[in-house]
């Protein structure tokens, strides 16, 4: 398999939008290791700067898969967002952390952190085959909309929920110091960032596919509340 080769395959559906046929067998990635260096390929091959690094749910729904987050993709809340941009989109609760200072070994050090509405997508027709297609596939990035920022020491535990306005979801438990040290492990296996790079951590609790016109409200405790309306 030739990972450029295939990423400029997965490229076209990034820039022009429309669906990714199945892969040709010589090209489809055959484990996760196949699926990052597309990624990686990938990154090149778009030439979009690079904010950090993004760890989501994998198609199974517990695993956590980790990928490059493109700077154009991480937006502030209130940005207008069209759900017509984005095939199968899925949304969940989320939170980031800004890195303090450069972020090359051990621990992540964080100067904020904010709550995010994580909106996944797909390139694929069918969506990821497997974790090794949605690592190529940049980790099924969306969009990442960004609330307010929150400065404080990141507990061990909080609490996490999602749904449209006015719903009152029932809060999930949130490991976030684990998970936030766990991005942290991942994004140093994609190489060194920068001080004011970001790690997000996506899927603390999840919604129903989102459809435009709907206001959806998040919060993960301690770190904030955001809403938006959707496109």
């Amino acid at each position: 398999m030739s990972a450029t080769e295939a990423a400029k395959f997965l490229g076209e559906a990034w820039e022009t939008g429309h669906s990714l046929a199945p892969f040709p067998e010589d090209l489809a990635p055959a484990d996760i290791a196949a699926g990052e260096a597309i990624a990686a390929e990938l990154v090149e091959a778009l030439g979009l700067p690079v904010c950090g690094v993004r760890l989501a749910p994998g198609p199974d729904g517990l695993s956590m898969l980790s990928a490059p987050l493109l700077a154009p993709r991480m937006l502030r809340v209130g940005t207008p967002v069209a759900l017509s941009a984005l095939r199968s989109p899925r949304i969940s609760a989320g939170f980031l952390g800004v890195l303090a200072e450069p972020f090359e070994a051990g621990e992540p050090v964080f100067s904020a952190y904010h709550p995010v509405l994580d909106i996944a997508a797909t390139r694929y027709t069918s969506g990821a085959a497997d974790a090794a297609h949605q690592v190529a596939d940049l980790g099924g990035l969306g969009l990442v909309l960004v609330g307010k920022r929150w400065i404080g020491t990141l507990p061990e535990d909080g609490e996490a929920r999602i749904g449209l306005t006015g719903a009152r979801p029932r809060p999930l438990r949130a490991p976030l110091a684990n998970l936030m040290r766990q991005a942290g492990e991942e994004a140093l296996r994609w190489g060194a960032l920068p001080a004011g790079a970001v790690l997000v951590v996506a899927g603390l609790a999840t919604g129903s596919p989102p459809v435009a016109g709907q206001k959806w409200a998040a919060a993960v405790s301690p770190v904030g509340r955001i809403s938006a309306v959707l496109g």
